[in-house]
C-alpha cells in the first residue's frame, strides 16, 4: 500500500503545529506579571510531563528568562551552618520564568 506524498505547503503546516500546541500550554500556564508580560512556575511546567523540556525551550525561544533567585537568607542562629553548608534546594533551578509583553501574541 503506498501512500500520496505530502506537498511542501502541508510540511510547512505541520512544522507549525507543534509550535502551537506549546505555545496553547504555554498561555494556559502563565498567569499575568507585574512586568506586563506573563509569568509561569516550574511546578506547573513540571507537571505537564513529557513536554517540560519542550516548554522550557519555548519560552527561551521566545525572550523568556528565568526569574532571578532571590539572595540567600543571612546565616544566624543555631543551626546557620549546617544549614548553609549544603545548599539545599537553592540550585541553579529557576522557580518561575517570565515572558516578555506580547510573546503569546
Amino acid at each position: 500500500m503506498t501512500f500520496p506524498e505530502e506537498s511542501t505547503a502541508e510540511r510547512r503546516v505541520d512544522a507549525h503545529e507543534p509550535d502551537d500546541g506549546i505555545r496553547a500550554i504555554v498561555t494556559r500556564l502563565s498567569r499575568p506579571h507585574v512586568s506586563g508580560g506573563d509569568v509561569i512556575e516550574r511546578a506547573a511546567i513540571v507537571a505537564e510531563g513529557a513536554d517540560a523540556d519542550a516548554i522550557v525551550d519555548w519560552i527561551l525561544a521566545h525572550a523568556g528568562q528565568p526569574e532571578a533567585a532571590a539572595p540567600p537568607a543571612s546565616a544566624r542562629g543555631l543551626h546557620a551552618p549546617r544549614l548553609s553548608e549544603g545548599g539545599g534546594a537553592q540550585g541553579t533551578t529557576p522557580r518561575r520564568y517570565i515572558l516578555p509583553v506580547g510573546a503569546l501574541s
